[in-house]
């Protein structure tokens, strides 16, 4: 009887060989197979031979170690902590005291943290964890937030920077200042007083530590700080020109160019204040009854303010996204464009390439948090450390005042600028010595008759101090006094027969009489006659008076009831 193969056909046994050996390739190739080989012998004497294949040995992949964020930041702020304490002997009091405190801290209980580090302050104030206990309970009012908790923090990094100013922690003290007002930073449209705060505490940072290592994140909030203020005026000077408020919108517009070159809304910003200028332009040639001349004139003075700025923004942020506007408001006044140089070329695109990008997780934070938007702030430049001076609305309105006053009267002369008194006086009067002074004599009076009467006469002496003179005219600066006494005779006065109001009898009244002195009080009610219900029982009790039930009614007493209680007017 045949066997029966395994495989019903030859061609089903090939197809399986080489499927197996399909997938053992890969295997032989990437990997190393060992094996023994063994010679016997089997039942029947004829000499065998056994060949045993072990399987290839697989590397084992190393596993990868992914540290998380939280993770890295611990590791910082632990070697943060760990610089100058390390090799400290842990069991003095004032370390285990600070060590105590830090751990309460990273837990968030700030109460007991401060309650360590103060009782260090006390006790030990030779420690040398004086420093860092007082940076501490600071750190630790920062980390607690709202809005009381900041305001002490700030204090307290104050007074470190005071008691410590020259330590290496009074520059990140500082940096937490700016940090406790840029925390509490609110949108543009909000109130910017804690933006304004924020922008003085870092440049303050900057002036004061200047070597610090906080320099560029410093640089960083303060550009951010300014990209804020910077929003801010833009939408202010957009809201203008909505009203048509051409003096304002270009006193905003240039307070922008001035106070905020690293503006990420630059180049509209510069569109926008061209635009205004082309306003005004406009709206010279509206006016009907202004010559041709003058008409003329502010209109070339206009185009040419309002073609400065397209220029700027061509020249200067070339890599924007709006230098295309420009171009075309350019063309359309007949004007040549111009063209970068390689270096403004470079400038504008490294300037534009180091803003940050908007991603979906950026959007979706100022979505949720309602922080502002600082994400297109420029990372490349140096901010602005101190402000220009403000353009304003009446300084621009005075300006256009002026420009139509000289193109009305072009030959009228120019208004003189206001010269110092000792530039007009000649350089011979400057260098010849003044006079000497003429000695003042001593005042003395003189007795000086009233104009028109006799001195016999006279109704009254008056007295005249006239300072003397050596030439004896008198000066400029001389001064009299008049000093003007009763006389004692009267001099009659013609009334032309009228009665005179002075009264007949003009003596002296008398003196006034003193008042009498009032009698003495007198007690009509003699010891023992007082009325009866003033005295007292007898027992010494004060009997109480009685009560009228149909009057009043209490808790003690039974109310009225029947008719007594309805009827309004009790008899």
């Amino acid at each position: 009887m045949a066997k029966r193969a395994f495989f019903p056909t030859v061609r089903a046994g090939l197809s399986a060989g080489l499927l197996i050996a399909a997938l053992m390739a890969p295997s032989l190739l990437h990997g190393q197979v060992t094996g023994s080989s063994t010679t016997g012998v089997d039942q029947k004497g004829q000499p065998t031979e056994t060949v045993t294949v072990a399987a290839p040995l697989q590397k084992q992949k190393k596993e990868k170690v992914v540290q998380s964020k939280d993770t890295k930041r611990f590791i910082s702020k632990t070697k943060k902590v760990q610089t100058s304490l390390e090799g400290k002997d842990t069991k003095l009091p004032d370390k285990q005291l600070y060590d105590k405190a830090q751990i309460a801290i990273k837990k968030g209980r700030f109460d007991i943290a401060r309650l360590d580090l103060q009782t260090l302050l006390n006790t030990y104030p030779d420690s040398e964890y004086q420093m860092r206990s007082k940076l501490a309970i600071a750190d630790s009012w920062y980390k607690e937030g709202g809005s009381a908790a900041l305001t002490q923090a700030e204090q307290e990094y104050k007074d470190f920077i005071t008691f410590f100013p020259n330590a290496p922690e009074a520059a990140e003290a500082q940096m937490r200042v700016g940090d406790i007002y840029f925390r509490q930073m609110d949108k543009p449209d909000r109130d910017y007083a804690k933006a304004v705060h924020a922008e003085e505490e870092y440049r303050l940072m900057l002036q004061q530590f200047p070597e610090s290592k906080l320099v560029p994140q410093a640089k960083q909030r303060l550009r951010e700080v300014q990209e804020v203020l910077a929003t801010r005026e833009s939408d202010i000077a957009a809201f203008y020109s909505t009203r048509d408020n051409w003096p304002a919108t270009i006193a905003r517009y240039q307070t922008v160019e001035d106070t905020y070159p690293l503006y990420s809304h630059m180049d509209d910003v510069l569109v926008a204040l061209g635009d205004a200028w082309a306003a005004e332009a406009r709206y010279v040639r509206t006016l009907k009854q202004l010559p041709e001349a003058a008409k003329a004139n502010l209109e070339r003075i206009y185009d040419d303010r309002s073609s400065a700025a397209y220029r700027k923004v061509v020249l200067e942020h070339s890599a924007s996204a709006h230098v295309e506007d420009a171009k075309d408001r350019l063309a359309a006044m007949n004007l040549p464009i111009p063209t970068p140089t390689a270096e403004q070329i470079a400038a504008s695109n490294a300037l534009e390439n180091s803003r940050g990008q908007y991603t979906l997780f950026g959007r979706t934070k100022l979505l949720v948090l309602h922080t502002p938007d600082v994400i297109a702030t420029a990372r490349d430049g140096e901010p602005t450390l101190a402000d220009p001076a403000a353009t304003l609305a009446p300084a621009i309105r005075k300006t256009i005042i002026s420009d139509f006053e000289t193109s009305m009267n072009p030959n009228a002369p120019k208004p003189a600028a206001p010269v110092a008194s000792s530039a007009s006086t000649p350089a011979t009067d400057a260098s010849a010595a003044p006079a000497p002074a003429a000695p003042v004599a001593p005042l003395t009076l003189s007795d000086v008759p009233a104009a028109g009467a006799s001195g016999s006469s006279s109704d009254a002496a008056i007295t005249t101090v006239v300072p003397a003179s050596g030439s004896g005219a008198p000066s400029g600066s001389s001064a009299g006094v008049e000093i003007v006494q009763p006389a004692a005779e009267r001099r009659t006065v013609d009334t032309g027969g009228l009665p005179s109001a002075r009264p007949a009898n003009a003596e002296a009244l008398p003196a006034i009489e003193k008042p009498a002195a009032a009698p003495d009080a007198i007690n009509d009610i003699k010891p023992g006659q007082a009325p009866a219900a003033q005295d007292g029982a007898a027992n010494g009790k004060n009997k109480k008076p009685e009560f009228d039930k149909s009057d009043e009614s209490s808790s003690k007493h039974k109310k009225k009831k029947g008719l007594k209680k309805l009827d309004p007017l009790p008899q």
